[in-house]
């Protein structure tokens, strides 16, 4: 922890005072005084943080962070690149100022799209999967797949998740699946969410799972040690309050006359740090060989770890990622530590698709926007 505390000090610092003693010279005070206030906040809004940081907070330093301290290490690095090569080039100090202002400049205005427009631009993202085993009775099957929402991002604002709530609905799906992450770190996040959020409506209902942020394990080391079920069990009431249908390692059946499906949930497995309490083989106990599934598991990293070598389920869906928030068109730094971040995966007849997500734990959002994925089944006739 003293470590990375380090690590943050000295890049709110450094770029500060490379640029007051080497780009600032014969400024007024006043100047310098304006050059240092964002990291001063910056530190104190950091070091408040002894309980976490509120919803304002986070989103005043994450505001800091992009707009003003990345932007200036920018500035920072190619004014010392210029420098550098000015050593045997002179025109290359005033060029890699240049540059570094423009980049700088550039950075710090798509920050601040980011930041005040870019996690609200919500979108509706409609995609259409055949599968030959699809009963007849369930062609045209339409699922509103919704994922990662984190309520405590919002603080108690709930204008955005009510424009979700009312854009799922108007889909008028036959089902809504949510594939987890509710909060960030608190249950008590859900209070302000709560009668919105029971207003999802699907003829077939609202199926659920608990992504790693449900588990509460971000706020473990900030409270008296709980244990894992002890920690969600309020997450798992306020989802059943809701009215939804939390999938806890189980199943359900969707019937349309003589034919049906199956609704498959199980709890959080994935790639470490994160819980791994799933139980897919218990979930998957009593379903009849060949019947269509449809599984809900939040960490992508459940496909290949064991959805595809163990199972032949035709349909997963998953969230977790965000895309990292960042996407430069099919790019996202997320490609680096899921090779299922985004969209649809196939490997021989199992589908997997992955939700971008709607929130995050900050309020920030470039390239990719908050999606509601609406997923229309197929029968595929041969």
């Amino acid at each position: 922890m003293a470590v990375t505390f380090l690590i943050v000090l000295l890049a709110f610092l450094l770029p500060d005072l490379y640029i007051s003693l080497a780009l600032m010279r014969g400024a007024a005070w006043w100047a310098h005084v304006l050059l240092w206030l964002p990291a001063i906040v910056a530190l104190c809004v950091l070091l408040s943080a002894r309980h976490g940081l509120s919803a304002p907070k986070t989103q005043l330093f994450t505001g800091l962070v992009l707009c003003v301290t990345l932007p200036q290490i920018v500035l920072t690095v190619f004014s010392l690149l210029g420098k550098l090569v000015g050593i045997a080039w002179p025109q290359a100090c005033s060029i890699g100022n240049g540059i570094g202002i423009a980049a700088g400049a550039v950075i710090a205005l798509l920050a601040l799209y980011g930041l005040f427009f870019g996690w609200k631009t919500l979108t509706v993202r409609k995609v259409d999967l055949s599968f030959a085993n699809l009963p007849e009775a369930f062609d045209g099957y339409k699922i509103v797949h919704l994922s990662d929402l984190h309520v405590g991002t919002y603080g108690d604002k709930t204008a955005f998740v009510e424009k979700v709530v009312r854009r799922a609905n108007e889909e008028n799906a036959d089902l809504i699946a949510f594939t987890g992450d509710l909060i960030n770190t608190s249950p008590t996040e859900i209070a302000p969410f709560e009668q919105v959020l029971s207003q999802l409506k699907a003829k077939d209902g609202v199926v659920s799972v608990l992504g790693n942020h449900d588990y509460c394990i971000y706020a473990m080391s900030r409270q008296q040690p709980l244990s894992l079920r002890k920690a969600v069990e309020p997450v798992i009431e306020a989802e059943r309050r809701m009215s939804w249908d939390l999938l806890l390692n189980e199943h359900r059946f969707i019937r349309r006359g003589a034919d049906s499906i199956a609704l498959v949930g199980v709890e959080n497995t994935g790639k470490p740090p994160f819980p791994e309490i799933g139980d897919l083989k218990g979930a998957l106990e009593g379903i009849p060989d060949g019947i269509f599934t449809i599984l809900l598991s939040h960490d992508p990293s459940h496909w290949r770890m064991e959805v595809v070598p163990k199972t032949s389920i035709p349909l997963t869906l998953s969230g977790h990622t965000h895309a990292m928030q960042f996407k430069v068109g099919r790019w996202s730094p997320s490609k680096w530590l899921y090779p299922e971040w985004g969209g649809l995966y196939e490997e021989g007849p199992q589908r997997l698709f992955v939700s971008e997500g709607i929130g995050g734990t900050i309020p920030f959002r470039l390239g990719t926007k908050p999606e509601i994925v609406v997923i229309a089944l197929r029968a595929k006739h041969t």
